[in-house]
């Protein structure tokens, strides 16, 4: 199982970025994805999360009416857009996935290296 997540880099504080993921080595259309983040010296926090089986989703109330998350099947990847961009975001952000369809918040099996994220104030 491999996942490859990009789409990092530096923005502007407003600005948007879209982060990829994409999934190697699983059945996809009944995995979870979460995307998730940490900075240094503090505990991972899961952004969001997607059940490609079923739709159902969680969202961070950090990210809310800002993050979104979207898949394309064919592809076997995960997008997280994200718009409104705060420093606060800052951090280096990580997709995982989980052969069970919906997971508890951060029982996820597979992770993929982190893609940072920098937002400029």
């Amino acid at each position: 199982v491999q996942l490859q997540a990009c789409g990092g880099g530096l923005v502007q504080t407003g600005g948007s970025l879209r982060l990829s993921c994409v999934v190697s080595g699983l059945a996809f259309d009944a995995i979870a994805i979460g995307w998730f983040r940490q900075v240094p010296g503090k505990e991972r926090e899961a952004v969001l999360c997607l059940s490609i089986y079923d739709g159902s989703t969680y969202f961070a109330d950090t990210v809310k009416g800002r993050f979104t998350i979207s898949s394309d099947n064919a592809m076997n990847t995960v997008y997280l857009q994200m718009n409104g961009l705060k420093p606060e975001d800052t951090a280096v952000y990580y997709c995982a996935a989980s052969a069970n369809s919906w997971p508890r918040r951060h029982d996820y099996d597979y992770w993929g290296h982190g893609t940072l994220v920098t937002v400029s104030s």
